[in-house]
């Protein structure tokens, strides 16, 4: 019996949640090292369909840079990076593009069909769904075919996320002459929320969140606000690839988005123990 009221006061904890966010859009950016080597799948994807259930609207923005890098060392080509962000020349771009939209895009499409959700696979190019134009240099190094976001298609997002589908969007987008971009999944996730006034921007990747001391995991930090987020840049101790992901956690907030999160999807059940419990796991960004 004691099993049973325990898990009935679970069902209550999450109540008030479940409440607030009942009819709100909530982007979930799944990273791609959150895939590699996680036994997690299966529980992420069960997060994101619940939510449907219980009357949220949830959109999936995924990345996929272990498998990019798998594919590019296959074929003999090298992974590039400046400040957490991938240098795409042409022939990087064509595995980009083969990687996001046709093996990682559908597999999330599967996983959650299969588990009886309607998800529906789309990728910037799709109706002009992300559309952008050439990122300017950063630190004076060309990035090649990354794109930085003009413009997003909230209709489309909104026509199928308000009805009983779940979009599932790979960070490619065309600039007004057509050339294909790749664009970051981190910054992807945040101009989508932005322009979808999401009630919450979750990131899932392979840490617990942001840490004082990055090697210090018991320095996990639960709640921090912007502009404290900014001091721990300009320190240096949030660095590499955790940059687009707080940028884009700043980004939304400024635009409107009530809060971000910064969560380690490794673990079993993530989406759910952070948004529908009183603790948390991860780390809340805010205004």
């Amino acid at each position: 019996m004691d099993k049973l009221v325990s898990k009935a006061n679970i069902l209550i904890e999450a109540l008030p949640y479940i409440q607030k966010l009942n009819g709100k859009t909530v982007v979930i950016k799944y990273g791609g090292n959150a895939m590699i080597g996680s036994g997690q799948v299966q529980t992420i994807m069960q997060d994101i369909i619940l939510l449907k259930y219980v009357g949220v609207n949830p959109i999936v923005v995924h990345g996929g840079g272990p498998e990019i890098n798998r594919l590019l060392d296959i074929m003999g080509l090298e992974s590039r990076f400046h400040n957490g962000l991938r240098i795409t020349d042409q022939a990087a771009m064509e595995v980009v593009q083969m990687v996001l939209t046709g093996k990682i895009n559908k597999d999330i499409v599967g996983r959650l069909n299969s588990l009886g959700g309607k998800a529906i696979g789309l990728c910037g190019m799709d109706g002009g769904l992300l559309q952008v134009e050439k990122m300017q240099p950063l630190d004076g190094v060309d990035l090649g075919l990354v794109g930085s976001i003009t413009y997003v298609n909230s209709k489309t997002l909104e026509l199928l996320a308000a009805d009983e589908y779940i979009p599932v969007v790979a960070p490619i987008g065309t600039d007004k002459n057509g050339i294909t971009y790749n664009i970051n999944a981190d910054t992807a996730a945040g101009e989508i929320a932005a322009a979808m006034k999401a009630e919450k921007l979750i990131f899932l990747t392979d840490i617990d969140g942001i840490r004082r001391e990055p090697d210090n995991p018991d320095s996990l930090i639960s709640s921090i606000s912007a502009g404290e987020v900014r001091d721990l840049m300009k320190k240096g101790i949030i660095s590499g690839g955790m940059i687009p992901k707080v940028n884009g956690c700043i980004k939304a907030i400024e635009k409107g988005v009530n809060r971000t999160h910064i969560l380690n999807g490794t673990i079993p059940h993530p989406i759910l123990l952070e948004i529908f419990t009183d603790v948390g796991i991860g780390t809340m960004v805010t205004a």
